[in-house]
């Protein structure tokens, strides 16, 4: 199962290279925000996976294919939809996120303050560690498919975002805030990434492996307990994360990510791969298709 699953991904992957599309939004991160918004009817597809095989575990692979849609200059909506395959089990739908971004500040400050609201309807068999919040730990990994998909999850998530671009380089800094509606307490989480173009000044002519198309930075995120015990507790787990993104010249962006568990309940290795390529004024294109 975990094969047939591959074989899909590395296809849509590889069409997207090919594709004549319009310059992707900046990269960088998997985890944290910045104060990057999508352009006004622009719409961006993504294609983002994450693997692991945790200790007494099977492999799996978690795909997220992710529409994003600037509805105006300060206000950036994202649905999600969610998928896995894990090693000797089964594969299957893990639900859907609605994720909308509204920008506090309209232009440019030292600190770019950014809300972040979401609303999660999936089951206990998602992977996708878009976020770790609480105590999630690696035994949330471990639960055999047949049972997790029984559990519903229906949360709400809240994240203040806190970005400043400073002579090239990004720092981004969020809080996450996140509640189960039917039960469970308030559980909170944090990101924080640092990232900066190999080179600032764009070369005169175009070119695939130009150092201003390479954007590398590190990022870190984990748990930090509920609104009972709130901090950096035992159980909770934390992790760093290279990453590296490239734009090729079609405007195609192509990141990966390596990411390294640091206590003992998280697990000790992600990797994550991801995709995306943008369509520049999508409802106009669309309205022209349709006439």
């Amino acid at each position: 199962m975990y094969t047939k699953a591959v074989g899909p991904a590395c296809c849509f992957m590889l069409t997207l290279i090919g594709a004549p599309v319009a310059s992707a939004g900046e990269g960088g991160y998997f985890i944290t925000y910045s104060h990057q918004m999508e352009e006004p009817d622009n719409l961006e597809i993504s294609l983002i996976t994450t693997t692991s095989q945790p200790d007494s575990g099977h492999r799996f692979l978690n795909t997220l294919t992710e529409f994003e849609y600037g509805l105006k200059g300060w206000w950036t909506t994202e649905v999600y939809l969610n998928g896995q395959t894990t090693g000797s089990e089964s594969t299957l739908f893990t639900g859907y996120r609605w994720e909308n971004r509204f920008r506090l500040l309209p232009r440019e400050h030292w600190i770019n303050p950014v809300l972040y609201v979401e609303w999660e309807h999936i089951n206990g068999a998602d992977k996708s560690l878009l976020e770790v919040v609480g105590f999630d730990a690696i035994g949330d990994l471990l639960n055999p498919n047949s049972e997790a998909r029984r559990e519903k999850e229906r949360e709400v998530e809240a994240k203040l975002i806190l970005s400043s671009n400073v002579k090239g380089w990004n720092i981004s800094e969020n809080f996450v805030a996140e509640k189960n509606i039917s039960h469970a307490p308030f559980e909170f989480g944090y990101a924080m990434g640092v990232s900066r173009p190999l080179a600032l000044e764009a070369s005169p002519k175009p070119c695939s492996f130009c150092r201003e198309n390479f954007r590398a930075g590190i990022e870190f995120y984990g748990g930090l307990g509920t609104h009972e015990h709130f901090g950096f507790q035992p159980g909770t787990s934390h992790y760093v994360a290279p990453t590296l993104a490239w734009q090729l010249p079609n405007g195609v962006t192509l990141q990966i990510s390596p990411g390294f568990g640091v206590t003992r309940s998280s697990d000790g290795f992600l990797l994550r791969v991801a995709a995306s390529y943008e369509i520049p004024q999508f409802a106009r294109s669309l309205r022209r298709m349709l006439r």
